[in-house]
C-alpha cells in the first residue's frame, strides 16, 4: 500500500472531522446531518488510525491522527463533565453518603468520647488530691479568672479563625490517617481530645465557672467536636477494614475505606472552616450567651440534618461515598 497516497486521499476527511469536532463544542447549533457526519467520520478516522499506526514511520502523523480521534470520540460519546455540577454532586451525594454510611461508628465514637470527657471532669471535681496535683492552684485560678475567656479574644478574629481551622483540621486529619495503623493512634488522638475537654471543664466547674465554660465552648464546640468524632469514626473504621475485611482482600478493603476517607476529610474541612468562623467571631462576642449558643446549635443541627437527609437519600440509591459506579467497575473481582 502506498502510504503517502492513502494519507493524501483521506486527509480532507480528517480536516472535515476536525472542523466538526470544533463545532461540537456547541452541539445545539449543529444540524442533524452534521451530527451524523461527525459520527461517520469518527468511525472512519479510527479505522484510518489503525491502518496507519501499523505501517507509518512518521510518529508526528500518528500522534496528530490519534489526537483527532480522541477528540472526536469525546465529542461523540461525551466526555465526563468536570464542571461545577461535579462539585455539587460531591456535596449532595458523595460526602453525605460516606458519612451517613458510617453513622453507627460516628454515634459510638461520640458516646464513648463524651463519656470519657465526663469521667475526667467528675474525677477533677470530686478528687481534691488529683485536682491539686495536675495543675497548681495559682494556674487554676488564672484559668478560671481570665485565661479561659481571653483565649478566644486575645488575637484578631480573622487570624484566630485561620489558626483554629488549621489546628482542628490537623487533629481531624490525624484521626483519619492514623486509622490505617489498626486504629490505635486514632484512639489515642480521640482520648487526648476528650481528656483535655473533660479536665478543663472539671477545673472550671470546680471554681464555679461552669456557666462560663459552656457559654464559650458550646457555640463552636458542638460542630467542632462533632467533626472530630466523625473523623475519629472514619479512622477507626479504616483500621477495622484491616482487622476484619470481610469477603474482600485486606488491601482492597483498605483501599475502599481510604477512598471514602479522603472524600470525608475534604467535606469535614469545610465544616471546620464554619466552626472556626463561629469560634473567632461569635464565641467571644458581646452577644448574650443564649444567642451565641443558639447560633452554635443551628450550625450543628444544620450539619446533622444535611448529612442525614442527603446521606440517607444517597445511600438508599446505592451510593457509598466510594468511586462512581463507572470507575468502580474497573476493580478486580474477588471470590465471595
Amino acid at each position: 500500500m502506498d502510504l503517502d497516497a492513502y494519507v493524501a486521499v483521506h486527509r480532507p476527511e480528517w480536516e472535515r472531522l476536525g472542523h466538526l469536532v470544533d463545532r461540537a463544542t456547541r452541539p445545539r447549533r449543529m444540524a442533524a446531518a452534521e451530527l451524523d457526519e461527525l459520527v461517520e467520520l469518527y468511525q472512519r478516522a479510527a479505522t484510518h488510525l489503525s491502518v496507519i499506526r501499523g505501517r507509518s514511520y512518521d510518529p508526528a502523523l500518528v500522534d496528530d491522527l490519534a489526537s483527532l480521534v480522541i477528540r472526536a470520540r469525546a465529542a461523540v460519546v461525551g466526555a465526563p463533565d468536570r464542571g461545577w455540577h461535579v462539585v455539587g454532586r460531591y456535596f449532595t451525594v458523595t460526602f453525605p453518603a460516606a458519612v451517613y454510611a458510617r453513622w453507627r461508628w460516628v454515634v459510638a465514637t461520640t458516646l464513648v468520647s463524651l463519656l470519657l470527657a465526663l469521667a475526667a471532669a467528675l474525677w477533677i471535681i470530686n478528687d481534691a488530691q488529683a485536682r491539686g496535683s495536675l495543675i497548681p492552684p495559682d494556674d487554676v485560678a488564672a484559668l478560671c479568672n481570665s485565661e479561659f475567656a481571653s483565649y478566644y479574644s486575645e488575637h484578631p478574629a480573622s487570624s484566630f479563625a485561620s489558626q483554629v481551622w488549621t489546628n482542628n483540621a490537623w487533629v481531624a486529619a490525624q484521626a483519619v490517617a492514623l486509622g490505617a495503623l489498626l486504629g490505635l493512634p486514632t484512639i489515642a488522638v480521640l482520648a487526648a481530645n476528650s481528656l483535655n475537654l473533660g479536665l478543663v471543664g472539671g477545673y472550671m466547674a470546680g471554681c464555679g465557672e461552669s456557666d462560663q465554660f459552656f457559654s464559650l465552648i458550646l457555640p463552636h464546640g458542638l460542630l467542632e467536636l462533632t467533626v472530630v468524632f466523625v473523623a475519629g469514626a472514619v479512622g477507626l473504621r479504616l483500621g477495622w477494614a484491616i482487622i476484619a475485611p470481610g469477603p474482600r482482600r485486606r488491601l482492597e478493603a483498605l483501599a475502599a475505606e481510604g477512598r471514602a476517607a479522603v472524600a470525608i476529610v475534604l467535606g469535614l474541612a469545610v465544616a471546620l472552616g464554619l466552626s472556626g468562623v463561629i469560634e473567632a467571631f461569635v464565641t467571644p462576642s458581646s452577644l448574650p450567651a443564649a444567642v451565641r449558643i443558639g447560633i452554635g446549635v443551628l450550625a450543628w443541627g444544620g450539619f446533622v440534618a444535611y448529612v442525614w437527609v442527603y446521606g440517607s437519600r444517597a445511600v438508599a440509591a446505592g451510593e457509598t461515598g466510594d468511586l462512581d459506579a463507572a470507575l468502580a467497575a474497573d476493580l478486580a473481582p474477588v471470590a465471595a
